[in-house]
This record gives C-alpha cells, sequence and structure tokens, in this order.
C-alpha cells in the first residue's frame, strides 16, 4: 500500500496513448468511479494517480492498495480498521485506509483477486459510504472518497463463472479506462526503453548507454508478456553491465527469452505451445503431486512472470490426462479445496488456459511420460 508517490509520467505518443490522455483528462473532470482495465505491467497506478493529480481532489491524499498483497484475512481490517482486541494481534484501535484518504481518492489495484465475502464489504461501502472497523457492531461513520479499482482480469467472464459480483462491477464500473499492452504502442517501445534505461544509468551513477538499430529492431518485434514492469526491469540490468560500448541484439537475447537474435525468427512470430517435458513443468508437477497446492506453487510465480503462459498451459494439460477432462478433480489433484473451483476456473478462462474436455473424456489425448502412479495420485486427494 502507498500514502505517497513521485510525480506520476506517461509516457509516449501513439495513437493508443493520445486516446488514453483524453480518457484520462475526462475522468479527472468528474468524481465518478473509475474502473481501469489492462495487462499485468502497463502502469495501470500510474493511470490512477494521473486521474487524481488533474482531478478537484488532487490536494488531499491518494490511498494505493494492492488487495493481492494483503491476506485476505487482514484485508477488511486494512481498509476499514478495526477495534482493539477483535482479533489476535489487534492490540490498539486502527482507523484504517478508507478514513486515511478521506476527501481523496482511494485506489484499490488487483480488484479481481478480492473474495466474494471481501467484495459484499466493498459493495456495501460503495452504496452507503459507511465504514465499519472489524469488530465493531455497527458502522463509525462515513468517509467521503474517490474510488478508482483497477484489474488485469476479465471480470465479466468471472462473473459468468460466479466469481464476480456483478452488482459490485456495475458500482464500480461507471467509467472504464482500458490501458494498451505495450506491443499495441509501436514506436513507444524505443522512448520507454531509452527513458528507463537513462533513469536506470543515472540511480547507478553510469554513463549512457546507446542502442544499435539491430537492438531497435528486435525491441519493436518482442511482444512484451510483461509490459512496462518487464522493459523496466531489462533496462535496469542492461545499464548494470556499465559498457561503454552501444547495446547490441545479442545483448537483448540474454534478457529477451523468446527473441531469436540473427535468425529470421523474432519474439513476435514464436508460438508458445504446452511442453510437458520441460524441467520447470516437472518441477512444478512434482511439488503439486508432492502436496503443494496450486495457488502458492503456481498461480504466485506465473503472476511474478517466472513462469510463462505455455508453462501454465503444459501443466494444464498434464493434469487433464489424469483426470480425464474433469476440472474439478483437476482442483482437487492441484491440492486446492473443492470451493476453489470458480476461482480457478476464471483464473484459467482468463489466461487462455481453459483447454476443451472432450478429447481427454474421449481418450484420443494419451498419457504424458513421467506420469505419476496411481498411488502418488491417491496421495495428492
Amino acid at each position: 500500500m502507498s500514502l505517497t508517490a513521485t510525480p506520476p509520467v506517461l509516457l509516449g505518443n501513439s495513437p493508443a496513448m493520445e486516446l488514453m490522455r483524453v480518457d484520462i483528462e475526462s475522468a479527472a473532470r468528474t468524481n465518478a468511479k473509475v474502473l481501469i482495465t489492462g495487462e499485468t505491467g502497463v502502469g495501470k497506478e500510474v493511470v490512477a494517480r494521473l486521474i487524481h493529480e488533474q482531478g478537484t481532489r488532487n490536494r488531499q491524499t491518494f490511498v494505493a492498495v494492492n488487495c493481492s498483497g494483503i491476506p485476505e484475512t487482514l484485508l477488511a481490517s486494512e481498509l476499514f480498521g478495526h477495534a482493539r482486541g477483535s482479533f489476535t494481534g489487534a492490540f490498539r484501535d486502527k482507523i484504517g485506509l478508507v478514513r486515511q484518504a478521506d476527501r481523496g481518492t482511494l485506489f484499490l489495484d488487483e480488484l479481481g483477486e478480492m473474495s466474494l465475502a471481501m467484495q459484499a464489504v466493498l459493495l456495501r461501502f460503495t452504496e452507503t459510504g459507511e465504514i465499519q472497523p472489524v469488530g465493531v457492531d455497527a458502522p463509525a461513520g462515513r468517509t467521503d472518497v474517490r474510488l478508482i479499482t483497477a484489474t488485469n482480469r476479465d471480470l465479466r467472464a468471472q462473473i459468468a463463472v460466479g466469481a464476480f459480483r456483478e452488482d459490485l462491477y456495475y458500482r464500480l464500473n461507471v467509467i472504464e479506462i482500458r490501458v494498451p499492452p505495450l506491443r499495441d504502442r509501436g514506436p513507444d517501445v524505443l522512448e520507454l526503453f531509452r527513458h528507463y534505461l537513462q533513469q536506470a544509468c543515472d540511480v547507478h551513477r553510469l554513463g549512457s548507454q546507446e542502442l544499435t538499430r539491430e537492438a531497435e529492431q528486435v525491441l519493436l518485434d518482442y511482444e512484451w508478456p510483461g509490459n512496462v514492469r518487464e522493459l523496466r526491469n531489462i533496462t535496469e540490468r542492461l545499464a548494470l553491465r556499465d559498457s561503454n560500448q552501444p547495446i547490441t541484439a545479442s545483448d537483448l537475447a540474454l534478457d529477451l527469452r523468446s527473441a531469436r537474435v540473427g535468425g529470421r525468427e523474432t519474439a513476435s512470430s514464436v508460438v508458445s505451445v504446452p511442453d510437458a517435458e520441460s524441467p520447470t513443468v516437472q518441477r512444478l508437477w512434482d511439488g503439486l503431486i508432492a502436496g503443494g497446492d496450486f495457488w502458492t506453487l503456481v498461480y504466485r510465480p506465473f503472476k511474478t512472470h517466472e513462469i510463462i503462459r505455455a508453462e501454465l498451459l503444459a501443466l494444464v494439460d498434464r493434469g487433464l490426462q489424469h483426470t480425464r477432462g474433469s476440472y474439478r478433480a483437476l482442483v482437487k489433484l492441484f491440492n486446492m479445496p473443492p470451493s476453489d473451483y470458480k476461482r480457478f476456473h476464471a483464473f484459467l478462462y482468463q489466461q487462455s488456459c481453459n483447454l476443451p474436455v472432450t478429447p481427454y473424456r474421449e481418450g484420443t489425448a494419451g498419457l504424458p511420460n513421467g506420469a505419476p502412479s496411481d498411488r502418488d495420485l491417491a496421495r495428492s486427494g
């Protein structure tokens, strides 16, 4: 969570960004609720901060909360406060972040990660403005905040499988702003890369670095699955090489796993396909069979880009081989409670990893090599 921030910067002059600037200016003229959507790492919080800075509440507090970064049991307390003694560790009263944002802006990031129970609490707040701290039997006053939320999930898909409340969706989605992925922003990639590369060089007190033409082309061809966040990480790693030589296509190839430098294939033409034989997939599979739960072992690394979509897809494929196409049995196999079925299915749908079940049920897809024994599967249940 964050109560302070450096001034937000929105770089790029592509048509997509010019349209988004118009949307931001339009939203800033009102106090209506805003839902910001877009892939992970595109800069949704930057958009939220710009709406706040350009609006009438810009002299008041901007409070940012990452809903996925706070344990479910503590989220209500963090937002609405708690009374002393209301739970273990509550040694004193706490006012909560909603009250700290009074007359300012409250930004809830990763909204799609919020449980149905917490969604119900948030819905009540959006309808009444009343604050009811944890451990208190009645509302303890009201607050006036502008609510901006953000998600990288398809909330309509989550509504369809019962993982997100439809009434809350329409309550929060008064104005929707979609942040374009980096791959749709054309030459903005080079402007962003040079900006963050120079920023990294300045922070580490290193000399400026240039790009060769071939390196520029690699950057333009790359799909950028991690978007601006991925780009910033790469620029910092390149800055730390502290070289007087220009950055070449070969230098970039060390960081852009999918780029094939020197050949005909570039990142944009690489097709991700399931690879059940990869060491990563085998490691994840072994961990799940040994009793590890999906959310810890697979979901978290996927969200931080330690696991790529092809590996997630391969893992789902391998699991469906064993459950004969049953997603409910897959939930059990991956050590999740039955109540997680809707959340799991919504996650796969959002990542386009919800494979059709017919080939598995008809037995037309063979079992993968290295499959565990029936004893292993029994242990996993």
